[in-house]
């Protein structure tokens, strides 16, 4: 089977897909044009952001306009000037917990000026005044949409695409129009960019089988290497399937890379997920966000044998328990990170390239013993080859857990599911 098959086919399956996702992917890729789907990406995903927290304000705003205009009302305001007043009052938006979008950044008022030569400007003086309003997001959207090598035409374009989907209404945000577009443009464009897209994007059935293994109904969940914060959106998804909340799971993470930050920021904004991600970008073994916390759950998907990443800097580190890992391969300095984050009755489940599991060299091998005697290893599954955007390197998965006995948060890893493969003669106890 090709490489470009197996890359399509999860938007054919994906429970995700909706149907509209693939019309609006071809008529946004078709305005690409000549640009790079690494900074294309930037331009469509800050839009289909700006067009969900719009629509989510005008939504509340109607409301708030209707009870105000209702002699019925208990929020009945008689006086026009007055009832304005409250209409333009930030306190009734964000205790719905809707951001508060300033006039000039509304879509009507940009999409009225789609074929200006200005709608970059426009566009990033938006950008600005809703980070500058709403300290979560701010350093976190794109502000890019002037410069000079981004068709204008091309961009007004878009605008009037993007606009014709409702994404902020009720029945839409029911059916997480939003989220599951977000979602299925990262992935296109994981796609699109081949190695360079994983970086930010684990695929949808690698990270459904991890949440579903570990099934993280409640507690901490932390993620080391977050890319776009999927980790993060399938374990909130879990916990709603299975009768929980949002809200029931504390969120953790960290991410080096800046632009990717920033998308899983803008991610778990528009699922209403709250995440602590660190202040801004870092290193996860180098400048460790979250030196204290000792998670119950921990998902990730961290660069298969990364060569560079500052193993001289760290001789004696803690975190390396088990032993020191080679300095060049970060393997299991990733593993141990991990291992250092657990609760006691935590476990983790996370991706690694298929040698993991065997290497004996530079020490790995007795670091793998020693985690085998300390009852960490839970167990180990083999994936399928080409999986990944971003290699064609096998990948396995591990499974820990710092207790395993019956009171212990895992008690048993459950079945694996019959979408990926069924039963347990994959998994190496």
């Amino acid at each position: 089977m090709s490489t470009t098959k197996r890359r399509t086919s999860p938007y054919k399956t994906n429970g995700a897909t909706l149907g509209f996702e693939e019309k609006l992917w071809a008529a946004a890729d078709k305005l690409r044009a000549h640009m790079d789907a690494a900074e294309y990406k930037h331009v469509v995903l800050g839009l289909i952001f700006l067009k969900y927290i719009s629509d989510a304000f005008e939504t509340r705003h109607s409301a708030l306009e209707h009870d105000l205009s209702d002699p019925s009302s208990a929020a009945y305001v008689r006086e026009p000037a007055a009832r304005y007043e409250v209409l333009e009052d930030r306190d009734e938006y964000t205790a719905e917990n809707v951001f508060w979008v300033p006039a000039e950044a509304r879509w009507d008022r940009l999409q009225s000026q789609a074929k200006s030569p200005q709608v970059g400007k426009l566009i990033d003086d938006a950008m600005t005044a809703i980070e500058r309003e709403n300290p979560r997001l701010r350093g976190v959207l794109p502000k890019t949409y002037a410069r000079p090598d981004l068709d204008k035409t091309r961009l007004g374009e878009l605008l009037d695409l993007i606009g014709t989907i409702g994404l902020g209404d009720p029945e839409s945000q029911k059916k997480d129009i939003l989220g599951r577009t977000y979602e299925y443009f990262l992935g296109r464009f994981a796609s699109a960019e081949g190695k360079g897209g994983g970086e930010f994007y684990t695929p949808a059935c690698v990270v459904k089988l991890l949440v579903a293994m570990i099934e993280p109904y409640h507690g901490r969940v932390y993620d080391p290497c977050c890319g776009s914060g999927g980790m993060f959106v399938q374990s909130e998804r879990f916990v709603q399937e299975h009768g929980g909340r949002i809200g029931d799971i504390a969120v953790y993470g960290q991410e080096s890379n800046p632009t990717t930050w920033r998308l899983a920021k803008m991610n778990l904004a528009i699922r209403g997920i709250e995440a602590d991600l660190g202040p801004e970008p870092a290193d996860s073994f180098l400048r460790d966000l979250h030196p204290d916390l000792r998670a119950d759950f921990i998902l990730a998907n961290p660069p298969f044998n990364m060569s560079e990443w500052g193993g001289e800097r760290l001789e004696g580190d803690p975190r390396w328990k088990y032993g020191a890992p080679p300095r060049n391969n970060a393997n299991y300095a990733w593993i141990q990170h991990m291992i250092y984050h657990l609760a006691p009755r935590g476990v983790a489940g996370f991706v690694l390239a298929n040698g993991s599991m065997s290497s004996n060299t530079s020490g790995e091998g007795e670091i793998r013993k020693a985690m085998v005697e300390a009852d960490l290893v839970d167990c180990m599954i083999a994936l399928p080859g080409q999986l990944f955007y971003s290699t064609q390197i096998p990948a396995c998965l591990w499974f820990l857990a710092r207790d395993k006995t019956p009171s212990g948060a895992t008690r048993h890893l459950p079945q694996i599911p019959r979408e990926f493969g069924g039963g347990r003669e994959g998994a190496r106890d």
